[in-house]
């Protein structure tokens, strides 16, 4: 089978399951898989990083181990902690029993009493999973640095049980919003691939697979209206997720064209915009325009 008719299988497979994706983006996906490096996915909040992994775990048909980073995230959130209550009860059990403090201890700190956490998960499942790290560019420098060491390694040592060592290697995927700039090191452990707003033609089919009996007409209008309203520079532009939650909102309202009731479709811009700032820049005459340039 050629390299083009793979990617194209691979695209059809991700829009079975819902996500309608470039064939640049299957392209990046299938090599993540054939290589076993992480793809590093950049771009805007709100463009579908997240889904892509979503997607995946479901093509694969396999876990979905996500990692979500905030700031001040530190290795034990993210690999493992003990689970103390439990051991403090294991202790006086032994204590009762009489057991020496050695043979506490070993009982104590064993994997009965270990908490995995993502990355601990990840690599002790029986069948490779899909490890989403959400959002890296919000955890601090120190902790991408221990991330890359267990993506180039796959084992975690653990100073009571010694190192554990992946039983699979899972499907790794890394999303940034470009918040902070990521290391070079970073860059040149993963394959890397940008998400943009989609074109007119993919939001378009995005909604028509997602709300399939919306109609074209009105499809159209939104998408429109919506790629037009990415032009205003707002502080938080509409993403994908957004322009969904609108066709989905306007459909139980029962609009079929954006022209009919300019009062409801003010009213139905909570799900677009969500910053007071935005709100104010999009009042009923900024509105009125974007609808007549809908159609």
């Amino acid at each position: 089978m050629s390299e083009v008719s793979e990617v194209v299988r691979f695209q059809q497979q991700l829009k079975q399951v819902g996500y309608i994706g470039d064939s640049d983006l299957a392209a990046s996906l299938l090599l993540m898989s054939t290589l076993q490096r992480p793809l590093l996915l950049e771009g805007d909040a709100g463009v579908g990083k997240t889904e892509v992994a979503k997607a995946l775990a479901t093509v694969y048909q396999c876990p979905l181990i996500r990692l979500q980073c905030y700031e001040g995230l530190d290795v034990n959130t993210a690999i493992y902690e003990w689970n103390y209550q439990h051991q403090l009860l294991a202790m006086k059990m032994a204590e009762n029993q009489q057991r020496s403090a050695t043979e506490a201890e070993q009982h104590i700190f064993s994997e009965r009493y270990l908490l995995k956490r993502p990355l601990l998960q990840a690599i002790t499942q029986p069948v490779s999973p899909v490890l989403l790290v959400d959002e890296i560019d919000r955890a601090d420098e120190e902790f991408e640095a221990f991330l890359l060491e267990v993506l180039s390694d796959f084992q975690i040592s653990i100073p009571e049980l010694g190192t554990i060592t992946a039983t699979t290697i899972p499907h790794v995927i890394l999303t940034s919003n470009g918040t902070r700039e990521l290391s070079d090191a970073l860059r040149r452990r993963c394959l890397y691939h940008f998400c943009d707003y989609p074109s007119f033609d993919k939001e378009l089919r995005i909604i028509n697979s997602r709300l399939p009996d919306i109609g074209q007409h009105l499809a159209g209008q939104i998408v429109e209206y919506v790629q037009q309203l990415r032009t205003l520079e707002l502080r938080k532009n509409p993403g994908i997720a957004e322009t969904l939650d609108w066709a989905a909102a306007l459909v139980s309202l029962d609009v079929s064209d954006l022209q009919d009731d300019p009062e409801r479709i003010m009213d139905s811009l909570v799900c677009l915009l969500k910053t007071r700032e935005d709100r104010a820049a999009v009042d009923a005459v900024v509105s009125a325009r974007l609808v007549a340039r809908a159609g």
